[in-house]
C-alpha cells in the first residue's frame, strides 16, 4: 500500500518534508520547483504519480505569494498527472490573520487563498494551528486542523512547572492559552492589547497574578516580535521571576530577531512549521519538530484511518 504514497515538497521548508518522509520510511519525490528566467514559477514532477496518493508539503511562508504559487502549481501538476488523491499539507497557512474584514473595501484574503487551493485541485488540506479556527470553514474540501500544543507541552515537562503561569498575549488567544495551562496544570493570566494599525500593537493592561512566577507567553504566531517583547516587559514589571515564550509558527518578520534577542525573554520555544532561523537569536530559540505529528496524519489519511486521535 505504501508504494502508492508519494510525498513532494516546494522550497518553503524542504527540511521538514525530509523529516516527515524519513518517519514514513520514504524519500521525498523528485521534482523541479524553480523559476524561469522571466520570474515565473516552474514546476515539474519527475516521478510517476498515476493512481498515487500524493501529499504536497508546503508552508505558505515568506516569500508568501511565491510559496503559494509553488503549492498551487504542484497541486495542478499532480492532478494533471492523474494522481488518485492530492493532499495539500500546509504546516503554516499564510494570510490566516486576514480572515475577516476589519474596515470597508478590504479583501478576506484567507478565504481567497482557500478558494485557490481548492480550484487548483486539492482533495484535502492538512494544517497546524490556524490563526482562526473559522478558516476551516473557508474550504469546501476536508480540512485536518492539527494542534501543536501537546508537542510544546511535552517539551516543557522536563522543567519545574510548579510556579508557572501561562499568559495569553491578547483576548483572542485565551482559549489557546487556557488549553496549554490545563495540560501543564498552571494558572492563567491575560494581557489586553489593541492594534492601532497592522503589525503594531499596544499593551493595555493585564488580568492575573504573575508575581514571583515563571510566566510562559503562549501564542500561535511570532511575527515582528514586538507584541511578545512588550508583553514580557509588562510581566517583569508585575513581578514575574522570568519570562518564557511558546509559539507554533515563527516567521520572524522584519527585525524580529534583534527585538527578541534584546528582550527580557529567556527562552523561545517554537516548532518547525516554518524553517527555523539561523542567526544569533538561536541562543534563545528551542525548536520542536512537528514531523511526527504530520507524518502520523499522512499515514492515517493514506490508510483511511481516523485522524481524530491527533486532535487532542
Amino acid at each position: 500500500m505504501e508504494s502508492r504514497l508519494r510525498i513532494f515538497t516546494g522550497n518553503s521548508n524542504p527540511g521538514l518534508a525530509r523529516d516527515i518522509a524519513a518517519r514514513l520510511n520514504l524519500e521525498v519525490g523528485a521534482a523541479v520547483v524553480s523559476k524561469f528566467k522571466n520570474g515565473e514559477t516552474r514546476v515539474r514532477l519527475e516521478e510517476n504519480v498515476r493512481g498515487c496518493d500524493v501529499f504536497i508539503i508546503q508552508s505558505t511562508c515568506m516569500p508568501v505569494d511565491h510559496s503559494i504559487m509553488e503549492l498551487l502549481l504542484m497541486i495542478d501538476a499532480a492532478r494533471r498527472a492523474s494522481a488518485k488523491k492530492v493532499t495539500a499539507v500546509i504546516p503554516y497557512y499564510g494570510y490566516a490573520k486576514q480572515e475577516k474584514k476589519t474596515t470597508g473595501r478590504e479583501p478576506i484574503s484567507a478565504k481567497l487563498v482557500a478558494n485557490l487551493i481548492t480550484t487548483a485541485g486539492a482533495d484535502r488540506v492538512v494544517t497546524v494551528d490556524l490563526h482562526a479556527a473559522a478558516i476551516e470553514g473557508f474550504f469546501d474540501i476536508p480540512v485536518d486542523h492539527l494542534r501543536a500544543a501537546p508537542l510544546l507541552v511535552d517539551h516543557f515537562k522536563h522543567d519545574d512547572l510548579s510556579d508557572v503561569v501561562v499568559v495569553s498575549p491578547d483576548a483572542g488567544g485565551v482559549l489557546r492559552a487556557n488549553d496549554f495551562r490545563q495540560r501543564i496544570g498552571a494558572s492563567l493570566a491575560i494581557i489586553a492589547k489593541q492594534r492601532p494599525q497592522p503589525d503594531v500593537s499596544e499593551v493595555m493592561d493585564m488580568v492575573g497574578a504573575v508575581e514571583g512566577k515563571t510566566a510562559v507567553i503562549v501564542d500561535d504566531l511570532i511575527s515582528t516580535g514586538a507584541t511578545l517583547s512588550h508583553a514580557a516587559d509588562m510581566l517583569m514589571e508585575r513581578g514575574a521571576q522570568r519570562v518564557w515564550a511558546a509559539a507554533t509558527h515563527a516567521p520572524f518578520a522584519d527585525n524580529a530577531g534583534e527585538i527578541l534577542a534584546e528582550s527580557c525573554i529567556e527562552r523561545i520555544v517554537i516548532t518547525d512549521t516554518i524553517e527555523p532561523p539561523t542567526d544569533s537569536m538561536c541562543k534563545k530559540v528551542e525548536v520542536v519538530s512537528v514531523a511526527s505529528l504530520l507524518g502520523e496524519a499522512i499515514m492515517r489519511i493514506h490508510k483511511d484511518l481516523s485522524v481524530s486521535a491527533l486532535f487532542h
